[in-house]
């Protein structure tokens, strides 16, 4: 099965979602049958924090690029294009990132993203990593809509 990355922004150089990126994650998301939109993460062992454990940059980075799947994918269901000759429809207005306990680092670690809400000029999103069927760490993303300015 195709990612939602790889069939909605297949050559985007972002850092953790984009597989224009060769040095890039390229994080893989799939949209589930309940709405929901999962990835599994394995973290490499330059991720470390130090202490043996996930790094907190690493992990908000896949919160905030595994939140960018499922508003890629709710605004590709409403036809909410991008604008201009932007790559993507909406940006990262905001995430608040919870760590709420330590997350392996030799380990995958599950990613899960629900739409809380969606209007064309903003989407919320809860999105959580999972390992051992804990939390780990959970954020809320907020997104805007991408216009491009002249």
């Amino acid at each position: 099965m195709t990612s939602i990355q790889e069939r909605l922004y297949p050559d985007l150089p972002c850092f953790g979602c984009g597989h224009g990126n060769p040095d890039g994650l390229k994080l893989r998301s799939y949209p589930a049958e309940d709405g929901t939109v999962t990835a599994t993460f394995t973290p490499w062992p330059a991720h470390n924090n130090g202490l043996g454990y996930l790094n907190g940059g690493i992990i908000c980075t896949v919160l905030d690029c595994h939140s960018a799947a499922a508003v890629m994918l709710e605004a590709d269901r409403r036809g909410w294009e991008p604008l201009g000759d932007a790559a993507l429809s909406h940006v990262t207005a905001g995430l608040d990132v919870r760590y709420l306990r330590p997350s392996p680092l030799h380990e995958p670690v599950e990613l899960l993203a629900s739409v809380k809400e969606a209007t064309e000029a903003q989407l919320t999103i809860d999105v959580s990593l999972i390992w051992d069927g804990k939390t780990r760490a959970e954020a809320i993303a907020v997104w805007k809509r991408w216009r491009p300015r002249a």
